[in-house]
């Protein structure tokens, strides 16, 4: 199959389940609001930094880096090396993400007090805490079929856990109401663990059909060593951007409705803004990015691809029609919610004030749309230090208006800085592939 068809049929499967799961997630997130309120979507949007801190640490660089490998290794012919680059990964990820377990659940209420600000995130950060291995388990295996451009498994997986995780509270909050036991938020983090159970089940189980994990056994520990230098010389930089982004992304989460306050705000005024915010409107605006998610997905591979086989035209007519295809998408999104975005927000979320954070955020789409299309070709020739400069950037600007904007100007102040890290990231990484391709291909 020629690497355009392997692009264009990955990204069909991938977008038509991030669109499936997306409409799940979006009513999904209109039950959550009027089952719990939203001060509870706000409380329970809280521990997400968190989450993402520690999937970050454990896995995602990693699983990264191993789809960068496995593809690299599989244009070359060498399977079963891109076997054993799997093997490795979940031993580095699993024990991760294990010690990570422990130590979030020693450590939860000392997290919520002092950095969340907010006691009553303590159970659901003990809770969350035994997503980890799951999440750890999928994340690698999925990472192997993204490399081979297979995306078959990773694509029901991922509607599995969706599945899972709506279901199983659904169920749980039927139970409640039917026995007259008064649940809160906390189930919702419990569909998260049934989400990576369910996810990292099935994974394990196609790898098997697959007489894939069998051969672990046959696995040697010097093999591991020598594989494990290689991972970790291009995750530990992944990992370390993803780590330090997410810990900047947990300041800038914690700090908004602090600094709603400081903009004469009650703290459940502040919450219920942030859950709006968070928890509705970036939803509706993050629901057109499957297509260009999955397209940054396969991308990775590709452009690794295409770098081992040293062919500079080929990456650059690549670049240029998935970027303008990208801004195009954007732009018809971006028309969409702003005549429909006020409808949206009163008529799905009955909350007025989603529908106005939904028309400012869309100014952002164009920008946002493509920018993950050109991170993604950016770690695919391996400038992975590059990217992790360019969203640092992008942070600063965004934590800048939280401390900077919001107390003058509330959240639209806020709202303003997102706009701005967008356009920043989109401007830099077309000045920079754009001379990154002229002196390749200058080069040959």
């Amino acid at each position: 199959m020629s690497r355009k068809r392997a692009i264009i049929k990955g990204t069909f499967i991938l977008t038509l389940t991030g669109f499936a799961t997306r409409f799940m997630g979006f009513f999904y997130r209109i039950f959550l609001s009027h089952t719990f309120g939203e001060e509870g979507v706000g409380i329970y949007q809280l521990v997400f930094p968190i989450y993402a801190l520690c999937f970050s640490l454990t896995c995602a660089g990693i699983e990264t880096a191993l789809s960068r490998c496995v593809a690299a290794r599989a244009a070359c012919g060498k399977d079963k090396e891109a076997k054993e680059l799997l093997y490795t990964s979940l031993f580095f990820t699993v024990t991760a993400s294990a010690l990570t377990t422990l130590i979030l659940q020693r450590y939860a209420l000392t997290i919520s007090e002092a950095f969340l600000k907010e006691q009553r995130c303590k159970d659901l950060l003990i809770i969350l805490s035994y997503a980890f291995p799951f999440a750890a388990v999928h994340s690698c295996i999925c990472g192997y079929y993204f490399g081979l451009k297979q995306t078959k498994i990773p694509a029901l997986s991922q509607f599995i856990e969706q599945t899972a995780r709506i279901l199983s509270v659904y169920l749980l909050y039927l139970y409640g109401t039917r026995h007259g036991i008064h649940l809160n938020v906390a189930i919702a983090v419990l569909g998260l663990i049934a989400g990576e159970a369910a996810s990292s089940i099935f994974c394990l189980n196609a790898l098997t059909k697959g007489r894939i994990l069998p051969a672990m056994s046959r696995f040697h520990f010097r093999r591991c060593l020598r594989h494990g230098r290689e991972l970790l010389s291009l995750s530990v930089p992944l990992t370390a951007s993803r780590v330090l982004l997410n810990l900047l992304q947990s300041i800038e989460a914690v700090s908004i409705p602090i600094q709603l306050q400081s903009h004469n705000m009650e703290l459940s005024q502040a919450l219920s803004t942030y859950g709006v915010l968070t928890g509705m409107a970036l939803p509706c605006i993050l629901f057109p990015s499957a297509i260009t998610n999955s397209v940054s997905t396969m991308l990775l591979p590709t452009v690794a691809e295409i770098q081992a086989l040293d062919d500079r035209r080929e990456l650059s007519e690549l670049i240029r029609k998935i970027t303008s295809c990208c801004i195009f998408l954007g732009s018809i999104c971006c028309v969409t919610l702003l005549c429909f975005g006020q409808w949206m927000g009163n008529v799905l979320f009955h909350s007025s004030m989603a529908g106005d954070f939904i028309i400012t955020l869309a100014w952002m789409c164009p920008f946002l749309y493509t920018n993950s299309t050109l991170i993604s070709i950016i770690n695919g020739i391996g400038r992975t230090k590059l990217s992790f400069c360019i969203n640092s950037a992008s942070l600063g600007i965004r934590i800048a208006s939280v401390f900077m904007l919001i107390p003058v100007f509330g959240i639209e102040g806020y709202l303003w800085g997102l706009l701005a890290s967008q356009v920043s990231i989109f401007i830099f990484c077309l000045l920079y592939l754009g001379c990154y391709l002229r002196k390749e291909i200058r080069k040959n």
